[in-house]
């Protein structure tokens, strides 16, 4: 095993899109931290979730295989005996600690190689969860959504109740730097640190609440005809999160503003965290990954969530920084994955990566040795599953709720229309599509197959009623006690 083995960190968002960083082009969000490692390192600006969705597209980072070879491909039970990215680097020396958002199925708390962690999931109060009994030590018991209130509430911008200092964002960098400073330098680490925010709710704490207003912001991308871009799973999607009964655009953009609030103080933490290694001399002997499991259409094509093959949700930021393996200030624009986070780091530890993994070394690509041009990205399977094949010039989608193909010349913005269906790309259509079903075929993955074509199945339709399928998550083991007289009519 090499000596100069360098330390990892991964520093991991949830629900970022891919055009929330100031030095790649966002003239509106202030991101100092992540503006250094563009300066510092490189930025893959056509990096894609392997799937638009949080278990799934963890379970294919930490095991780096596609949803379709985990056979982990919505938020459901991901496969138990196989071995993750941590247990490889703890197998080679590595000291490895959690801190945050995990969302690890079924078992929440599972280490999958991890010799330590610091527990905080969403909707958690119990005795495991670290950053709840660290609110309650510091007298904050009492507050029943720390990181937001859900339900009807859920798309709607709403302050923290929680000061700076004890808000989630800020308890992650506070917990990785504890870890930073006891742990055992007598070997290199591999450090996660996984945020919340932004995912919704969108609340930050004072002031960050304040950096941005509404009128500053954009306005959602609304091209004509935008409805026929959205698939079974946007309609399902705006439904559950109470987003499809009407428009009201200063609210939208409140909304936005307040979610580029949250990425503005995910920014700050990853700042100090950054700022710590930088000043003990260890940042430049750091293998620094900064990504996201998935992006957020934030009223872009009238939907809001991620499930969907579009940039805004499938797209996310991929920055590397690690001199001795990538190059200052340089931008990729080869089509990357999430997935390639775990060879990307078993190669510069030195591990060899097994054979049965997916993805691509990053600094390979980087350094124009890789000949790579697609990536497949999956949500869901068989009568709701969603795929997509993302090359460099063309992104083709089947939706199998809808029966319906897209294909989107990639540009450089987000999608404006389809030519699928346009006779003078029908050889481009059937050559995505063959493409993708024959990499299915490859890996045995029969399921949404059906001879040379797609499977079919029964159209998936949202129910007429306007309150058919709406999503209650309320606060995690609350009694609610209210006064003689009073009490709920309504009790999801």
């Amino acid at each position: 095993m090499p000596n100069n083995r360098p330390n990892i960190l991964l520093l991991y968002t949830d629900q970022q899109r891919f055009d929330t960083i100031a030095a790649l082009g966002n003239s509106v969000i202030q991101t100092p931290a992540l503006d250094s490692l563009v300066r510092e390192g490189v930025a893959f600006t056509s990096a894609y979730t392997a799937s638009p969705v949080c278990v799934s597209a963890r379970c294919s980072l930490l095991l780096g295989q596609w949803p379709h070879r985990t056979g982990c491909t919505r938020n459901m039970p991901m496969p138990q005996e196989r071995v993750s990215l941590m247990e490889l680097l703890a197998d080679a020396g590595y000291q490895t600690h959690g801190v945050g958002k995990m969302h690890f199925a079924p078992d929440s708390q599972k280490l999958w190689g991890f010799a330590s962690r610091d527990y905080s999931e969403e909707l958690s109060r119990g005795p495991h969860d670290a950053f709840y009994q660290h609110l309650v030590a510091e007298g904050f018991g009492h507050v029943v959504d720390p990181q937001g209130v859900r339900s009807e509430f859920y798309y709607l911008p709403q302050p923290s109740q929680l000061p700076s200092r004890l808000h989630n964002s800020h308890w992650v960098a506070d917990r990785s730097l504890d870890f930073l400073a006891r742990r055992d330098r007598s070997r290199p680490f591999f450090l996660w640190s996984s945020f919340i925010k932004p995912h919704p709710p969108f609340e930050s704490p004072v002031p960050w609440n304040r950096l941005y207003k509404a009128p500053e912001m954009p306005l959602p991308h609304l091209p004509g005809g935008y409805e026929e871009l959205l698939t079974y799973q946007n309609h399902r999607q705006n439904r559950y999160k109470w987003r499809d009964q009407g428009w009201d655009l200063n609210l939208v953009r409140t909304l936005r503003a307040q979610y580029y609030a949250a990425i503005s103080f995910v920014d700050y933490n990853v700042g100090r965290i950054l700022r710590h290694l930088r000043e003990a001399g260890e940042l430049d002997d750091t293998l620094v990954i900064f990504t996201s499991d998935h992006g957020e259409l934030l009223g872009d094509y009238g939907s809001f969530g991620k499930r969907s093959m579009l940039d805004a949700a499938a797209g996310v930021p991929l920055l590397v920084r690690y001199p001795a393996r990538f190059a200052a200030a340089q931008v990729v624009e080869q089509v990357a994955s999430t997935v390639d986070v775990l060879p990307t780091c078993l190669e510069a530890a030195g591990v060899g990566v097994p054979d049965d993994r997916d993805g691509t070394d990053l600094a390979a690509m980087a350094a124009g040795d890789c000949d790579r041009d697609g990536v497949p990205i999956q949500f869901s399977h068989g009568p709701d599953g969603l795929y997509a094949l993302v090359t460099r010039d063309w992104k083709y989608v089947y939706s199998a709720p809808d029966a319906r193909e897209w294909l989107f010349r990639r540009e450089g913005a987000l999608e404006t229309r389809s030519v699928a269906g346009l006779a003078p790309y029908d050889g481009i259509l059937c050559s995505m599509r063959s493409r993708l079903l024959d990499w299915f075929r490859r890996d045995g993955y029969e399921e949404p197959l059906d001879g040379d074509g797609w499977r079919h199945y029964p159209r998936l339709t949202v129910p007429p009623d306007p309150d058919a399928g709406l999503l209650f998550q309320e606060g995690a083991g609350v009694a609610d006690a209210f006064p003689p007289g009073y009490r709920p009519r309504c009790n999801p």
